[in-house]
């Protein structure tokens, strides 16, 4: 009597079971890329974040934020001066006003022109003069922020000095287009603030980068401070024996009286 052969029906051949494990295995590495490149892209500092100065003029950026702090109480103080001096100006010198007495100087050079040019002048004053008081105000709070290195004191003058900084370039600019540049005034004017408004980003680049580094080294610390806790209570659990499971099971261990 002939032995029946085995029948080969739903039994998985050497070749389908190579592939199948091949493509497992090219999934899985195709799935741990992707997952490294994530992790990787994710550990990549946003541009907002990178420090714009390492150094400048051949000063590290400590130093040129402390020069910095300085500069910033003298453009604050020479704003609301000059700012003032304008309103002073643009008052005096008002259309179909009539003044009596001595001046040492000639309005020649106020613009009289345009009401609306003019009360623009006006507004384009008053904000700077509020703009240096302040940026007056959030210098003072820099220097004890860089003498005792906390990062967060630096944020209101960092908010102050973009918003001062932007606005006394656009308000050059408009003064340099409607005023007359033959005047020694308002050529002076006109030089000066476009060699501030080069110091003002400078400079604010130059604070910008300490707040980052200061960041970076506050994260540092904390890490490092996390770690020195989580050793010592590990390090004092087991010096106590206050370990309540075993590893291999999850019966508490108890300590034997000795005899």
């Amino acid at each position: 009597m002939g032995m029946k052969r085995a029948s080969s029906v739903g039994t998985p051949s050497i070749y389908s079971h190579s592939q199948a494990t091949r493509s497992h295995t090219t999934t899985r590495s195709h799935a741990t890329g992707m997952r490294s490149a994530r992790s990787a892209k994710s550990l990549q500092t946003p541009w907002y974040k990178r420090p714009l100065l390492a150094t400048c003029f051949g000063f590290d950026v400590q130093r040129l934020s402390l020069y910095t702090a300085f500069y910033s109480i003298f453009i604050s103080l020479f704003t609301v001066i000059t700012s003032c001096f304008d309103i002073y100006c643009l008052s005096e010198a008002a259309p179909r006003s009539v003044h009596y007495g001595y001046y040492l100087i000639s309005f020649d050079f106020v613009y009289i022109g345009n009401k609306h040019v003019r009360n623009s002048l006006i507004g384009i004053a008053v904000l700077s003069t509020i703009g240096g008081v302040a940026l007056f105000l959030t210098t003072l709070q820099l220097i004890q922020a860089l003498r005792n290195e906390y990062e967060h004191q630096m944020t209101p003058w960092l908010i102050t000095m973009m918003v001062f900084g932007v606005w006394r370039f656009f308000g050059f600019i408009f003064a340099a287009v409607v005023n007359d540049m033959i005047f020694t005034y308002n050529i002076v004017m006109c030089i000066s603030w476009l060699l501030f408004t080069i110091l003002n980003a400078v400079g604010w680049a130059s604070v910008y980068s300490l707040f980052l580094e200061l960041c970076d080294l506050t994260k540092l610390e904390d890490f490092a401070h996390l770690r020195m806790g989580t050793m010592a209570s590990l390090n004092t659990q087991s010096i106590a024996g206050s370990r309540p499971v075993t590893p291999y099971s999850a019966t508490p261990t108890m300590q034997m009286p000795l005899a």
